[in-house]
Protein backbone atom coordinates (compact mmCIF):
# COMPACT_ATOMS: atom_id res chain seq x y z
CA UNK A 1 0.00 0.00 0.00
CA UNK A 2 1.22 3.45 -0.74
CA UNK A 3 1.88 6.05 1.92
CA UNK A 4 0.76 9.52 2.42
CA UNK A 5 3.08 11.34 4.84
CA UNK A 6 1.21 13.87 6.65
CA UNK A 7 3.24 14.36 9.59
CA UNK A 8 4.73 17.47 8.74
CA UNK A 9 2.43 19.00 7.22
CA UNK A 10 -0.31 21.54 7.71
CA UNK A 11 -3.14 21.40 5.11
CA UNK A 12 -6.50 23.45 4.79
CA UNK A 13 -9.21 21.93 4.80
CA UNK A 14 -9.61 21.93 0.86
CA UNK A 15 -5.83 20.30 0.83
CA UNK A 16 -6.74 17.71 3.23
CA UNK A 17 -9.71 17.09 1.29
CA UNK A 18 -7.07 16.77 -1.80
CA UNK A 19 -4.85 14.41 -0.09
CA UNK A 20 -7.69 11.73 0.94
CA UNK A 21 -7.11 8.62 -1.12
CA UNK A 22 -10.23 7.68 -3.39
CA UNK A 23 -11.80 5.96 -6.35
CA UNK A 24 -13.04 7.60 -9.44
CA UNK A 25 -16.64 6.91 -10.03
CA UNK A 26 -16.52 7.89 -13.88
CA UNK A 27 -20.22 8.41 -14.07
CA UNK A 28 -20.14 10.72 -17.10
CA UNK A 29 -19.13 7.50 -19.37
CA UNK A 30 -21.72 5.60 -17.16
CA UNK A 31 -24.24 7.90 -17.86
CA UNK A 32 -24.05 7.74 -21.23
CA UNK A 33 -24.34 4.03 -21.47
CA UNK A 34 -27.22 3.89 -19.06
CA UNK A 35 -29.71 6.37 -20.74
CA UNK A 36 -30.84 4.43 -23.63
CA UNK A 37 -31.37 1.72 -21.15
CA UNK A 38 -33.93 3.82 -18.81
CA UNK A 39 -35.29 5.11 -22.30
CA UNK A 40 -35.38 1.39 -23.94
CA UNK A 41 -37.46 -0.28 -20.56
CA UNK A 42 -39.69 2.99 -19.91
CA UNK A 43 -40.76 2.46 -23.65
CA UNK A 44 -40.86 -1.48 -24.36
CA UNK A 45 -41.01 -2.87 -20.44
CA UNK A 46 -40.66 -6.35 -20.07
CA UNK A 47 -39.22 -7.13 -23.65
CA UNK A 48 -36.18 -4.64 -22.94
CA UNK A 49 -35.37 -6.19 -19.32
CA UNK A 50 -35.30 -9.26 -21.03
CA UNK A 51 -33.56 -8.25 -23.72
CA UNK A 52 -30.81 -6.78 -21.14
CA UNK A 53 -30.69 -10.03 -18.91
CA UNK A 54 -29.35 -11.97 -21.80
CA UNK A 55 -26.98 -9.02 -23.21
CA UNK A 56 -25.22 -8.54 -19.84
CA UNK A 57 -25.87 -11.48 -17.83
CA UNK A 58 -25.96 -14.28 -20.78
CA UNK A 59 -28.94 -15.66 -19.20
CA UNK A 60 -32.67 -15.64 -20.68
CA UNK A 61 -34.90 -15.42 -18.09
CA UNK A 62 -38.26 -16.68 -18.36
CA UNK A 63 -40.13 -15.38 -15.19
CA UNK A 64 -38.64 -12.12 -14.84
CA UNK A 65 -40.77 -12.35 -11.48
CA UNK A 66 -40.16 -14.87 -10.06
CA UNK A 67 -42.36 -17.80 -8.75
CA UNK A 68 -43.68 -17.37 -5.29
CA UNK A 69 -43.05 -21.17 -5.58
CA UNK A 70 -39.83 -20.91 -6.45
CA UNK A 71 -38.85 -18.86 -3.63
CA UNK A 72 -40.61 -21.20 -0.89
CA UNK A 73 -38.42 -23.96 -1.93
CA UNK A 74 -34.93 -22.38 -1.85
CA UNK A 75 -36.16 -21.17 2.02
CA UNK A 76 -37.25 -25.25 2.00
CA UNK A 77 -33.79 -26.30 0.63
CA UNK A 78 -32.04 -24.11 2.57
CA UNK A 79 -29.17 -25.13 5.05
CA UNK A 80 -30.48 -25.29 8.67
CA UNK A 81 -26.62 -23.58 9.67
CA UNK A 82 -27.22 -20.63 7.35
CA UNK A 83 -30.82 -20.17 7.98
CA UNK A 84 -29.96 -19.87 11.63
CA UNK A 85 -27.54 -17.15 10.89
CA UNK A 86 -29.77 -15.18 8.47
CA UNK A 87 -32.59 -15.67 10.83
CA UNK A 88 -29.99 -13.99 14.11
CA UNK A 89 -29.40 -11.62 11.57
CA UNK A 90 -32.86 -10.73 10.58
CA UNK A 91 -33.73 -10.81 15.05
CA UNK A 92 -31.23 -7.89 16.13
CA UNK A 93 -31.46 -6.08 13.20
CA UNK A 94 -35.24 -5.85 13.35
CA UNK A 95 -34.72 -4.76 17.35
CA UNK A 96 -32.52 -1.83 16.38
CA UNK A 97 -34.65 -1.00 13.45
CA UNK A 98 -38.37 -0.77 15.76
CA UNK A 99 -36.28 1.53 18.47
CA UNK A 100 -35.72 3.72 15.39
CA UNK A 101 -39.44 4.34 14.65
CA UNK A 102 -39.42 8.06 15.06
CA UNK A 103 -42.51 9.25 17.59
CA UNK A 104 -45.01 11.78 16.90
CA UNK A 105 -45.06 15.43 18.31
CA UNK A 106 -46.46 18.76 18.76
CA UNK A 107 -45.41 22.31 19.80
CA UNK A 108 -48.48 24.53 21.47
CA UNK A 109 -46.93 27.82 20.43
CA UNK A 110 -50.37 29.87 22.23
CA UNK A 111 -53.52 29.44 22.59
CA UNK A 112 -55.59 28.02 19.76
CA UNK A 113 -52.18 27.77 17.65
CA UNK A 114 -50.07 23.95 17.45
CA UNK A 115 -48.08 22.26 15.28
CA UNK A 116 -47.34 18.63 15.35
CA UNK A 117 -45.30 16.19 13.25
CA UNK A 118 -46.24 13.00 12.00
CA UNK A 119 -43.98 10.31 10.03
CA UNK A 120 -45.92 8.52 7.04
CA UNK A 121 -44.10 5.95 5.58
CA UNK A 122 -43.41 6.00 1.99
CA UNK A 123 -46.37 3.48 0.39
CA UNK A 124 -44.25 1.80 -2.07
CA UNK A 125 -40.70 0.80 -1.90
CA UNK A 126 -38.05 -0.91 -4.59
CA UNK A 127 -35.43 -2.82 -3.29
CA UNK A 128 -32.23 -2.96 -4.78
CA UNK A 129 -29.93 -6.38 -4.19
CA UNK A 130 -27.00 -6.62 -6.23
CA UNK A 131 -25.40 -9.66 -7.68
CA UNK A 132 -21.80 -9.32 -9.44
CA UNK A 133 -18.36 -10.46 -7.39
CA UNK A 134 -20.51 -11.91 -4.66
CA UNK A 135 -24.34 -12.32 -3.93
CA UNK A 136 -26.04 -10.54 -0.71
CA UNK A 137 -28.49 -12.00 1.09
CA UNK A 138 -27.21 -9.51 3.65
CA UNK A 139 -28.55 -6.96 1.54
CA UNK A 140 -31.86 -7.96 1.80
CA UNK A 141 -32.11 -8.09 5.31
CA UNK A 142 -30.89 -4.22 5.17
CA UNK A 143 -33.55 -2.94 3.24
CA UNK A 144 -36.02 -4.95 4.26
CA UNK A 145 -36.17 -4.83 7.78
CA UNK A 146 -36.02 -1.18 8.10
CA UNK A 147 -38.37 -0.75 5.62
CA UNK A 148 -40.74 -3.09 7.15
CA UNK A 149 -40.42 -1.71 10.58
CA UNK A 150 -40.84 2.04 8.86
CA UNK A 151 -44.57 0.43 8.01
CA UNK A 152 -43.82 0.33 4.17
CA UNK A 153 -47.33 -1.02 2.35
CA UNK A 154 -45.67 -2.55 -0.17
CA UNK A 155 -41.91 -3.89 -0.96
CA UNK A 156 -40.31 -4.76 -4.24
CA UNK A 157 -36.93 -6.58 -4.70
CA UNK A 158 -34.78 -6.55 -7.78
CA UNK A 159 -31.80 -8.75 -7.76
CA UNK A 160 -30.13 -10.50 -10.98
CA UNK A 161 -30.26 -13.87 -12.21
CA UNK A 162 -27.75 -16.25 -11.16
CA UNK A 163 -26.06 -18.47 -13.44
CA UNK A 164 -25.67 -21.32 -11.09
CA UNK A 165 -29.47 -22.08 -12.23
CA UNK A 166 -30.78 -23.09 -15.47
CA UNK A 167 -34.05 -21.21 -14.78
CA UNK A 168 -33.17 -17.63 -14.77
CA UNK A 169 -33.57 -17.49 -11.41
CA UNK A 170 -31.43 -14.99 -8.66
CA UNK A 171 -29.22 -16.82 -6.19
CA UNK A 172 -31.48 -19.10 -4.16
CA UNK A 173 -30.35 -17.94 -0.80
CA UNK A 174 -31.30 -14.46 -1.26
CA UNK A 175 -34.75 -15.67 -2.16
CA UNK A 176 -34.84 -17.86 0.97
CA UNK A 177 -33.92 -15.02 2.47
CA UNK A 178 -36.97 -13.01 0.94
CA UNK A 179 -39.38 -15.71 1.80
CA UNK A 180 -38.02 -15.76 5.34
CA UNK A 181 -39.11 -12.01 5.55
CA UNK A 182 -41.84 -12.54 3.64
CA UNK A 183 -41.08 -10.55 1.08
CA UNK A 184 -42.80 -12.45 -2.44
CA UNK A 185 -42.25 -9.37 -5.19
CA UNK A 186 -39.09 -10.63 -6.28
CA UNK A 187 -37.47 -9.64 -9.78
CA UNK A 188 -34.53 -11.53 -11.53
CA UNK A 189 -33.71 -8.55 -12.97
CA UNK A 190 -30.25 -6.35 -12.10
CA UNK A 191 -28.24 -3.82 -13.29
CA UNK A 192 -29.88 -0.24 -14.42
CA UNK A 193 -32.41 -1.66 -16.07
CA UNK A 194 -33.59 -2.76 -12.67
CA UNK A 195 -33.48 0.84 -11.65
CA UNK A 196 -35.52 1.64 -15.10
CA UNK A 197 -38.48 -0.84 -13.62
CA UNK A 198 -39.01 0.63 -10.51
CA UNK A 199 -39.07 4.04 -11.66
CA UNK A 200 -41.46 4.20 -14.44
CA UNK A 201 -42.89 0.08 -13.75
CA UNK A 202 -42.94 -2.34 -16.63
CA UNK A 203 -45.57 -3.72 -18.66
CA UNK A 204 -45.59 -7.73 -19.39
CA UNK A 205 -45.08 -9.56 -23.09
CA UNK A 206 -45.12 -12.98 -21.39
CA UNK A 207 -48.38 -14.87 -20.38
CA UNK A 208 -46.69 -15.10 -17.17
CA UNK A 209 -45.82 -11.69 -17.00
CA UNK A 210 -49.78 -10.24 -16.54
CA UNK A 211 -50.40 -7.40 -18.18
CA UNK A 212 -48.93 -4.94 -15.83
CA UNK A 213 -45.10 -6.73 -14.54
CA UNK A 214 -44.13 -4.03 -12.16
CA UNK A 215 -45.72 -1.08 -10.92
CA UNK A 216 -43.61 1.83 -10.25
CA UNK A 217 -42.18 2.78 -7.20
CA UNK A 218 -42.02 6.27 -4.59
CA UNK A 219 -38.03 5.25 -3.31
CA UNK A 220 -35.70 2.99 -4.70
CA UNK A 221 -32.89 1.79 -1.92
CA UNK A 222 -29.97 -0.14 -1.82
CA UNK A 223 -26.66 -0.36 -3.74
CA UNK A 224 -24.98 -1.53 -6.57
CA UNK A 225 -22.11 -1.03 -9.02
CA UNK A 226 -21.54 1.93 -11.40
CA UNK A 227 -24.39 1.60 -13.53
CA UNK A 228 -27.21 1.14 -10.83
CA UNK A 229 -25.64 4.08 -8.89
CA UNK A 230 -25.36 6.23 -11.70
CA UNK A 231 -29.22 4.93 -12.57
CA UNK A 232 -30.58 5.82 -9.67
CA UNK A 233 -28.74 9.40 -9.90
CA UNK A 234 -30.46 10.09 -13.38
CA UNK A 235 -34.33 8.39 -11.91
CA UNK A 236 -33.93 10.83 -9.07
CA UNK A 237 -36.86 13.15 -8.84
CA UNK A 238 -38.91 11.09 -11.04
CA UNK A 239 -39.03 8.33 -7.85
CA UNK A 240 -36.93 9.24 -4.45
CA UNK A 241 -33.50 7.47 -3.87
CA UNK A 242 -31.67 6.61 -0.73
CA UNK A 243 -28.05 7.62 -2.19
CA UNK A 244 -25.89 6.89 -4.78
CA UNK A 245 -23.44 4.46 -3.99
CA UNK A 246 -19.43 4.53 -5.08
CA UNK A 247 -17.11 1.92 -3.89
CA UNK A 248 -17.26 0.79 -0.31
CA UNK A 249 -14.49 1.70 1.62
CA UNK A 250 -12.96 1.52 5.38
CA UNK A 251 -10.66 3.56 7.18
CA UNK A 252 -8.64 2.53 10.91
CA UNK A 253 -7.86 4.61 13.07
CA UNK A 254 -4.93 3.15 15.16
CA UNK A 255 -2.34 4.11 17.31
CA UNK A 256 0.87 1.52 19.08
CA UNK A 257 -1.50 -0.31 20.69
CA UNK A 258 -3.64 -1.58 17.69
CA UNK A 259 -2.64 -5.55 16.81
CA UNK A 260 -1.41 -5.52 13.34
CA UNK A 261 -2.35 -8.69 12.25
CA UNK A 262 -5.99 -7.52 13.24
CA UNK A 263 -5.44 -4.58 11.06
CA UNK A 264 -3.95 -6.14 8.03
CA UNK A 265 -6.85 -8.95 7.59
CA UNK A 266 -9.84 -5.50 8.21
CA UNK A 267 -8.25 -4.14 5.44
CA UNK A 268 -8.45 -7.44 3.34
CA UNK A 269 -11.87 -7.77 4.24
CA UNK A 270 -12.55 -4.54 2.86
CA UNK A 271 -10.60 -4.92 -0.53
CA UNK A 272 -12.42 -8.42 -1.02
CA UNK A 273 -15.53 -6.52 -2.03
CA UNK A 274 -14.29 -5.21 -5.67
CA UNK A 275 -10.85 -3.72 -7.00
CA UNK A 276 -12.23 -0.25 -6.62
CA UNK A 277 -12.97 -0.83 -2.89
CA UNK A 278 -10.81 1.93 -0.61
CA UNK A 279 -8.90 0.35 2.22
CA UNK A 280 -7.18 3.30 4.20
CA UNK A 281 -4.97 2.97 7.37
CA UNK A 282 -4.71 6.04 9.63
CA UNK A 283 -2.24 5.90 12.39
CA UNK A 284 0.08 7.73 14.64
CA UNK A 285 2.85 4.60 14.62
CA UNK A 286 5.31 4.54 11.58
CA UNK A 287 6.19 1.15 13.25
CA UNK A 288 2.60 -0.25 13.42
CA UNK A 289 2.43 0.89 9.53
CA UNK A 290 5.70 -1.25 8.63
CA UNK A 291 4.07 -4.21 10.46
CA UNK A 292 0.62 -3.95 8.88
CA UNK A 293 2.43 -3.64 5.27
CA UNK A 294 4.07 -6.92 6.35
CA UNK A 295 1.04 -8.98 7.56
CA UNK A 296 -0.37 -7.72 4.30
CA UNK A 297 2.78 -9.23 1.96
CA UNK A 298 1.95 -12.65 4.50
CA UNK A 299 -1.82 -12.66 4.43
CA UNK A 300 -2.84 -11.44 0.93
CA UNK A 301 -1.55 -14.30 -1.29
CA UNK A 302 -3.50 -16.87 1.30
CA UNK A 303 -7.36 -15.23 0.86
CA UNK A 304 -9.16 -16.44 -1.74
CA UNK A 305 -9.79 -13.20 -3.97
CA UNK A 306 -6.03 -12.57 -3.85
CA UNK A 307 -5.87 -10.83 -7.50
CA UNK A 308 -8.64 -8.45 -6.86
CA UNK A 309 -7.60 -8.03 -3.01
CA UNK A 310 -4.05 -7.13 -4.50
CA UNK A 311 -5.59 -4.92 -6.98
CA UNK A 312 -7.57 -2.50 -4.32
CA UNK A 313 -4.89 -2.06 -2.06
CA UNK A 314 -2.45 -1.02 -4.89
CA UNK A 315 -4.93 1.19 -6.04
CA UNK A 316 -4.93 5.50 -5.73
CA UNK A 317 -8.30 4.62 -3.14
CA UNK A 318 -6.31 2.54 -0.66
CA UNK A 319 -3.09 3.88 1.56
CA UNK A 320 -1.90 4.24 4.50
CA UNK A 321 -1.91 7.83 6.27
CA UNK A 322 1.12 8.73 8.91
CA UNK A 323 -0.48 11.23 11.29
CA UNK A 324 2.23 13.10 13.55
CA UNK A 325 -0.77 12.86 16.43
CA UNK A 326 -4.36 11.88 16.94
CA UNK A 327 -5.96 15.06 16.22
CA UNK A 328 -4.41 15.07 12.50
CA UNK A 329 -5.36 11.79 12.39
CA UNK A 330 -9.00 12.65 13.52
CA UNK A 331 -8.82 15.67 11.09
CA UNK A 332 -8.01 13.07 8.41
CA UNK A 333 -10.51 10.43 9.17
CA UNK A 334 -13.38 13.38 9.09
CA UNK A 335 -11.89 14.44 5.86
CA UNK A 336 -12.44 11.01 4.40
CA UNK A 337 -15.50 10.73 5.81
CA UNK A 338 -15.36 6.54 5.53
CA UNK A 339 -18.52 4.84 4.88
CA UNK A 340 -16.63 2.26 7.50
CA UNK A 341 -14.50 3.93 10.13
CA UNK A 342 -12.56 1.87 12.98
CA UNK A 343 -11.66 3.12 15.94
CA UNK A 344 -8.41 0.75 17.37
CA UNK A 345 -6.37 2.74 19.66
CA UNK A 346 -5.92 3.03 23.42
CA UNK A 347 -8.74 5.16 24.48
CA UNK A 348 -11.26 4.99 21.33
CA UNK A 349 -13.97 6.92 22.76
CA UNK A 350 -11.82 9.79 22.96
CA UNK A 351 -11.47 9.19 19.23
CA UNK A 352 -14.84 8.88 18.40
CA UNK A 353 -15.83 11.74 20.48
CA UNK A 354 -14.41 14.22 17.92
CA UNK A 355 -15.35 12.04 14.62
CA UNK A 356 -18.19 14.00 12.87
CA UNK A 357 -17.69 12.30 9.62
CA UNK A 358 -18.26 8.53 9.03
CA UNK A 359 -21.21 6.23 8.04
CA UNK A 360 -20.77 3.83 10.85
CA UNK A 361 -17.87 4.01 13.77
CA UNK A 362 -17.09 0.21 14.95
CA UNK A 363 -15.52 0.77 18.10
CA UNK A 364 -13.00 -1.16 19.57
CA UNK A 365 -10.51 -4.22 18.43
CA UNK A 366 -13.72 -6.72 18.90
CA UNK A 367 -16.21 -4.70 16.50
CA UNK A 368 -14.55 -5.78 13.26
CA UNK A 369 -16.73 -4.24 9.82
CA UNK A 370 -18.03 -7.63 8.92
CA UNK A 371 -19.31 -7.53 12.16
CA UNK A 372 -21.72 -4.45 10.96
CA UNK A 373 -21.94 -6.77 7.23
CA UNK A 374 -24.04 -9.19 9.02
CA UNK A 375 -25.03 -9.32 12.48
CA UNK A 376 -24.25 -6.52 14.90
CA UNK A 377 -28.10 -5.25 14.51
CA UNK A 378 -27.21 -1.89 12.73
CA UNK A 379 -27.33 -1.54 8.87
CA UNK A 380 -24.64 -1.82 6.34
CA UNK A 381 -25.89 0.50 3.80
CA UNK A 382 -23.60 3.49 3.89
CA UNK A 383 -22.75 6.84 2.56
CA UNK A 384 -19.25 6.18 0.53
CA UNK A 385 -17.10 8.74 -1.40
CA UNK A 386 -16.87 11.26 1.37
CA UNK A 387 -20.90 11.74 1.28
CA UNK A 388 -20.60 10.72 5.19
CA UNK A 389 -20.12 14.56 5.63
CA UNK A 390 -23.37 14.90 4.68
CA UNK A 391 -26.09 11.79 4.79
CA UNK A 392 -26.21 8.99 7.28
CA UNK A 393 -26.95 5.27 6.15
CA UNK A 394 -29.89 3.45 5.81
CA UNK A 395 -32.54 3.25 8.26
CA UNK A 396 -36.31 3.27 9.43
CA UNK A 397 -36.07 7.54 8.08
CA UNK A 398 -35.46 6.24 5.07
CA UNK A 399 -38.64 4.78 4.54
CA UNK A 400 -40.47 7.63 6.13
CA UNK A 401 -41.23 11.17 5.74
CA UNK A 402 -41.96 13.52 8.35
CA UNK A 403 -45.36 15.89 7.71
CA UNK A 404 -46.03 18.62 9.75
CA UNK A 405 -49.99 19.61 10.59
CA UNK A 406 -50.56 23.10 11.17
CA UNK A 407 -53.71 23.03 13.55
CA UNK A 408 -54.53 27.24 14.47
CA UNK A 409 -58.10 28.12 15.88
CA UNK A 410 -59.76 31.70 15.24
CA UNK A 411 -57.72 32.85 18.67
CA UNK A 412 -54.37 31.57 16.82
CA UNK A 413 -55.04 33.19 13.68
CA UNK A 414 -56.54 36.46 14.57
CA UNK A 415 -53.76 37.23 17.08
CA UNK A 416 -51.33 36.83 14.26
CA UNK A 417 -53.55 38.32 11.43
CA UNK A 418 -52.44 41.69 10.93
CA UNK A 419 -48.20 40.41 11.54
CA UNK A 420 -49.20 38.08 8.51
CA UNK A 421 -50.29 40.70 6.12
CA UNK A 422 -47.49 43.16 7.02
CA UNK A 423 -45.05 40.58 6.22
CA UNK A 424 -47.20 39.66 3.08
CA UNK A 425 -47.40 43.06 2.14
CA UNK A 426 -43.47 43.60 3.01
CA UNK A 427 -42.88 40.45 -0.30
CA UNK A 428 -45.18 42.22 -2.40
CA UNK A 429 -47.47 39.45 -2.05
CA UNK A 430 -50.70 41.19 -0.47
CA UNK A 431 -53.00 38.38 -1.52
CA UNK A 432 -51.69 36.56 1.12
CA UNK A 433 -52.39 38.59 3.70
CA UNK A 434 -56.01 39.35 1.82
CA UNK A 435 -56.07 35.57 2.69
CA UNK A 436 -55.59 35.51 6.18
CA UNK A 437 -57.63 39.20 6.67
CA UNK A 438 -60.98 37.96 4.85
CA UNK A 439 -61.65 35.75 8.25
CA UNK A 440 -62.01 38.72 10.36
CA UNK A 441 -62.38 42.19 8.42
CA UNK A 442 -65.59 42.94 5.86
CA UNK A 443 -63.24 43.75 2.97
CA UNK A 444 -59.76 43.49 2.98
CA UNK A 445 -59.25 44.27 -0.46
CA UNK A 446 -60.15 47.69 0.76
CA UNK A 447 -56.88 49.47 2.01
CA UNK A 448 -59.09 53.14 2.41
CA UNK A 449 -60.93 51.64 4.95
CA UNK A 450 -58.68 48.52 6.01
CA UNK A 451 -56.84 49.96 9.12
CA UNK A 452 -60.54 50.95 10.50
CA UNK A 453 -61.69 47.47 9.58
CA UNK A 454 -58.50 46.06 11.46
CA UNK A 455 -59.39 48.16 14.81
CA UNK A 456 -62.97 47.12 14.61
CA UNK A 457 -61.72 43.35 14.46
CA UNK A 458 -59.63 43.91 17.24
CA UNK A 459 -56.57 42.81 15.07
Amino acid sequence: MRVIDLRDQDLTRSQLLEAMPRAEMGTSEASELVQPILDNVKANGAAALREYEEAFDHIHVTNLRVPKEAIQAAVDDLDPVVRAAIEESVRRARAVAQSQVPEPFYTDLADGARVSERWIPIQRVGLYVPGGKAVYPSSVIMNVVPAQAAGVESLAIATPPSKATNDGLPDKTILATCAILGVDEVYAVGGAQAVAMFAYGAMGTEPQDGVVLCEPVDKITGPGNIFVATAKSMVSGIVGIDAVAGPTEIAIIADDTANPGWVAADLIGQAEHDELAGSVLITTSESLAEAVQAELLKRVPRTKHAERVETSLRGRQSGIILARDLAQAIDAANAYAAEHLEVQTADPDAVIGQIRNAGAIFRGNYSPVPLGDYMSGSNHVLPTSGTARFMSGLGVHTFMKPVEIIEYDETGLKDLAAKINAFAVSEDLPAHGESVLSRFVVDPYDKETLAEQEEEAGL
